[in-house]
């Protein structure tokens, strides 16, 4: 079901103060499906997975960008996914040889 989603990650400057009602409210948004609040140069990085290319601009241009505090947002649209998981499945099926 996942492989056919797009993934975007959004990196969202805050009002310091807000960092976690902003978090609660993105974390609300539809085809929004992690928030977390990080260390960096950032304030809070959003997982974003949507069927259609038309969605990220919904999700993110006009629901993540007005909510209440968000500063600024940057994102970046996956292209494709490795994880751990996967890798673990690739070996167990011998695809190392």
């Amino acid at each position: 079901m996942m492989a056919d989603m797009l993934t975007a990650i959004v990196l969202i400057d805050t009002d310091a103060a807000r960092i976690p009602e902003v978090a609660a409210a993105i974390a609300e948004i539809p085809g929004v499906s992690e928030v977390y609040s990080v260390t960096g140069e950032v304030d809070l990085v959003a997982m974003v997975r949507v069927r259609e290319h038309d969605e990220l601009a919904d999700v993110i241009a006009d629901r993540v960008s007005k909510v209440e505090g968000v500063l600024r947002t940057q994102t970046y649209i996956a292209f494709r996914t490795y994880s751990q998981h996967d890798l673990d499945q690739a070996f167990a099926l011998g695809l190392e040889d």
